[in-house]
């Protein structure tokens, strides 16, 4: 397949630019079913999901918590620089994107923060398209992010981050530190929609897969062969692959909420000749595409993604490429809200 069979038509005026009012006001599109109707489309609002899964389903989470991972500052010598942190990879490294009318030299000083005591990186080294910083011993980035940092929203939000982003570009159940983008398709779960879910008899699990910037890479050649996929880092904890286990034995079924569980749960099962799952850590550059076998999703809960891009190619993976463009034609025709603060999908896995 070519990355043209990817694209389609989106009037700019769907892409959500804020958050609905409240959390999980949103639409449900859902894709197929568990007896293999494929291209079935059902309109739906996001607080029917409990009604439309099933006692001793499973739901894995993400509980990556996005950080502020976008620094203004300076060099030492003069001249502003932007920094948006791809990852923290200790308690004073980081790994970071970086603009500036001219690229720092290795050694060369930055400055953050507070005119009258800022605080200070070093560049250590490039690495590809990434720099290498190093903080003032004593100094965590994280803390440096949380006091200095900005909400990195992604590129087709087109204003500031306003205070409201600061809880609503987060899921509600975000632990770990280490994103810089959303894991979105969690965004639409409140406290009482978790409540409603357990009502049902649903049980839920987590990992963590923290995104880089990288998720918004285009893929620049009409040839997908040659695409290389960003590396993200994740970890796969030994109460979920129990879970995991205990849903398949007793017949349930497996829901991943957002592609970022697809990748971690799917890369961990390509692991081993029989798919199974250990509990692990780890980085993946697993690209999923059209052709790709999925061994341990069952269902997905996603948001819509954009043209041309690695996720739209993994959900057509899922769900089947002719059932995916007729949701989004579907989905455009009816004023759908697409991207991160917009709307989600309820896609199940074609068999056939």
């Amino acid at each position: 397949m070519r990355l043209s069979d990817f694209d389609y038509p989106l009037p700019p005026e769907l892409i959500a630019q804020t958050p609905p009012d409240v959390r999980g006001a949103s639409r449900l599109l859902c894709v197929g079913g568990p007896a293999g109707q494929h291209t079935a489309l059902a309109d739906r609002s996001f607080t029917e999901l409990p009604s439309l899964l099933e006692p001793g389903d499973l739901l894995v989470f993400n509980d990556t918590r996005v950080i502020k991972a976008r620094l203004f500052g300076s060099k030492a010598t003069g001249g502003r620089v932007e920094v948006l942190v791809e990852r923290v990879l200790s308690d004073d490294r980081a790994l970071v994107h970086l603009r500036a009318s001219k690229s720092p030299r290795p050694g060369m000083v930055l400055l953050f923060g507070d005119d009258a005591d800022p605080v200070r990186a070093t560049m250590v080294e490039r690495r590809d398209a990434l720099f290498l910083l190093a903080f003032d011993a004593g100094t965590r980035v994280l803390d440096v992010l949380e006091r200095h940092g900005e909400i990195p929203l992604p590129p087709y939000i087109e204003r500031k981050p306003e205070l409201m982003d600061a809880s609503r570009y987060q899921t509600v159940f975000a632990r770990e530190p280490g994103a810089v983008a959303a894991s979105t398709a969690g965004l639409h779960f409140d406290a009482a929609l978790l409540a409603a879910l357990e009502a049902r008899g649903v049980r839920r699990a987590f990992l963590t897969l923290h995104i880089g910037a990288g998720t918004f890479q285009p893929v620049r050649d009409d040839d997908l062969s040659k695409h290389v996929m960003h590396h993200e880092a994740w970890s796969l904890p030994q109460a979920t692959v129990d879970a995991i286990a205990a849903t398949r034995a007793a017949g349930g079924r497996v829901i991943a909420v957002g592609t970022t569980v697809v990748r971690t749960l799917e890369s961990v099962a390509a692991r081993s000749a029989d798919g199974s799952l250990v509990a692990s850590s780890g980085e993946t550059d697993l690209f999923i595409m059209p052709g790709f076998r999925f061994r341990v999703v069952d269902r997905m809960v996603t948001n819509f993604h954009l043209p041309k891009s690695t996720l739209l190619m993994l959900v057509s993976a899922f769900a089947g490429v002719d059932p995916i463009r007729q949701a989004y034609a579907h989905a455009v025709a009816q004023r759908y809200r697409f991207f991160s603060y917009g709307d989600a999908m309820l896609l199940s896995r074609r068999t056939d």
